[in-house]
């Protein structure tokens, strides 16, 4: 058997009985047209290690399959097991792992090599799982990674944009981010309530050590947590309350009375060096 041996998408959800599940964020992707596309902006081929979350019916399983990758699927609902093991069956490139992927070991996983994350996220972890990857001691090689389009915006949004904050940041500080496929919700079954695109996301050479990462988070939690605030209010209680907050901020070379949604990537950076350099 070969995945070309391999029944339709569909056919293959309906002899298993199986449907999406809302309370796992489930809407399947089932237009192989659309997941080959995903793959090819993934990047990846012969050689290469796939990472992917949530493959539900193996769609993009199938297309990722397709390129000579190596793929790992995590999968957390049991009722795809008997489905996504005729896939392992038809391409012994694929291991399944039947797990939550928030509490996965993507290093162990990865064996010391480097691996790529591809994934229709399902909608409900889609952000508590880049952030993983962001800001864990794992990296990725790359992400290709389907979201809600305002989830898109937020990672790939610049200063002064609507959608801008803490996740562009962290994102932006870690990786080169580009939105590379708009995906309208008629694409999925069932359809969801909004649109969604894909982000590809590549790790910058001068990622952030992870000390200064961690900075980094803290001093966007502060500043975005109050977003209102001027940065000089909503940084005090990091800096330790008086005038400290406004110290801070000029000891980055920022104004004081300047909002988080404006302050660049850089700036960001600038604050972490300088709550450092006070730790």
């Amino acid at each position: 058997m070969s995945l070309d041996d391999l029944p339709t998408l569909r056919a293959a959800l309906e002899a298993h009985g199986l449907w999406a599940k809302k309370a796992f964020g489930q809407h399947f992707l089932l237009d192989l047209n659309v997941t080959r596309k995903i793959a090819r902006l993934a990047r990846v081929g012969d050689g290469d290690h796939v990472i992917e979350v949530g493959p539900g019916p193996g769609g993009l399983t199938r297309a990722l399959l397709e390129t000579g990758a190596r793929v790992t699927a995590i999968e957390k609902d049991e009722r795809f097991r008997p489905l996504l093991g005729e896939v392992a069956q038809a391409c012994e490139r694929l291991t399944l792992v039947f797990d939550d992927a928030l509490a996965a070991d993507e290093a162990v996983i990865a064996a010391g090599a480097p691996a790529h994350v591809v994934s229709n996220l399902p909608y409900n972890v889609g952000t508590p799982l880049l952030i993983k990857w962001l800001t864990g001691a794992w990296t990725p090689a790359s992400m290709t990674l389907m979201f809600q389009r305002e989830v898109a915006d937020r990672i790939t949004e610049g200063p002064g944009g609507r959608a801008y904050g803490r996740l562009g940041v962290l994102a932006q500080a870690t990786c080169r981010a580009e939105r590379v496929l708009e995906a309208p919700a008629r694409a999925f079954t069932p359809p969801p309530k909004v649109d969604s695109a894909v982000v590809r996301l590549e790790p910058r050479p001068d990622r952030p050590s992870p000390e200064r990462l961690e900075a980094l988070q803290r001093v966007t939690a502060a500043a975005f947590g109050q977003r209102r605030k001027m940065l000089r209010a909503s940084l005090k209680p990091l800096a330790g309350g008086g005038l400290g907050g406004e110290d801070l901020v000029r000891a980055a070379g920022l104004d004081p009375q300047a909002r988080a949604e404006v302050i660049p990537v850089d700036g960001f950076l600038a604050l972490a060096d300088a709550w450092l350099a006070r730790s």
